[in-house]
């Protein structure tokens, strides 16, 4: 009889996290989680604390990685990862994409298990390159409130490359794009987030700059697929992951209010960010040839989504045809 399967992921009580050990149990694994929830929450993994299949412990994964056994598969995604996150807690961003990095390939060695490290579009700063394709170097200012993210980020994927290298590691690289759903943090700074909480309650949009800025937007399920997805094939480079259908950020406010029933609600606009980039958008062409993947959830449905949990966040799941009537 075959034994289960295994896998750990540190970060596993963040947005993404929780979502992948949903997925993973879903497909038959054992999941281990770790997060030390500084910004991760047990909430976002209490639908599990009753399968057997599920375990959990609370440490900071930057001071090494406890031993619980041989595992199969192994996802590094601690890190602070929000714009609020890149002021309060840069010694932590670093810590943990440095240090931790280390520890997780250590332990993917350790069982010649898969790796996959969770890595972002942020490596590509404010891109010249549209859209952004694997092979694009970036743009990246070092002395920027970012630039802890930024740069720790692309220290962690040379860290990959060098253990695959030099420890025969077999490694992954995911460059997440802009990435919404259910179990955000209402108060971390991403726009999806803010709007929503906003909108939910009454308030005006908070707008950065001029709001003409675009992005791509990922629903929370289709970018989990793609994650499991690269942790089942032989391949190495990063690749990335994201929704290529840009929009303004204009355009965004107008969706959600719409979809709120706020259509004519006030919007502030503040001072733009010097190091906020003006475009964002992946080009996706090796994930659809490498994983046979790309976005299935349309962006009306996932901000559909997202309001009906900010609404009646304890309600079961509904159709997406029930979202929009």
């Amino acid at each position: 009889m075959a034994s289960t399967p295994r896998a750990l992921i540190t970060g596993g009580a963040g947005f993404l996290g929780s979502h992948l050990a949903d997925r993973l149990l879903g497909e038959g694994y054992a999941v281990h989680a770790v997060d030390d929830l500084s910004t991760g929450s047990m909430a976002n993994l209490s639908h599990l604390r009753r399968d057997p299949r599920f375990s959990f412990l609370e440490y900071d994964v930057s001071h090494g990685l406890r031993d619980v056994g041989k595992m199969d598969l192994v996802f590094h995604l601690a890190s602070p990862a929000s714009p609020a996150d890149f002021q309060r807690k840069q010694l932590q961003i670093l810590a943990a994409n440095a240090d931790g990095t280390r520890h997780a390939l250590e332990l993917a060695r350790r069982y010649n298990a898969r790796f996959i490290l969770a890595s972002t579009s942020e490596v590509y700063g404010d891109p010249t390159q549209h859209p952004q394709r694997e092979s694009y170097a970036g743009n990246v200012a070092l002395d920027t409130i970012r630039g802890c993210y930024d740069e720790a980020k692309r220290f962690a994927e040379v860290a990959t490359h060098t253990w695959r290298r030099a420890h025969q590691v077999n490694t992954g690289i995911a460059r997440i794009f802009n990435t919404y759903g259910p179990r955000m943090r209402w108060d971390d700074g991403r726009v999806i987030p803010t709007f929503i909480h906003q909108a939910v309650h009454g308030e005006p949009l908070t707008i950065i700059g001029d709001g003409e800025q675009t992005r791509a937007f990922c629903f929370v399920d289709d970018l989990i697929d793609g994650l499991f997805r690269l942790s089942q094939v032989d391949h190495h480079d990063a690749i990335n992951l994201g929704n290529p259908e840009e929009v303004s950020i204009n355009t965004l406010a107008d969706e959600i209010l719409a979809l709120a029933r706020r259509p004519s609600s006030a919007r502030v606009y503040l001072e733009p960010r010097s190091e906020e980039p003006r475009i964002r958008c992946p080009d996706i062409g090796a994930a659809q040839r490498i994983l046979n993947w790309q976005p299935q959830t349309s962006r009306r449905i996932g901000l559909a989504m997202c309001l009906r949990h900010a609404q009646n966040p304890g309600q079961s799941s509904v159709s997406p045809a029930e979202l929009l009537t």
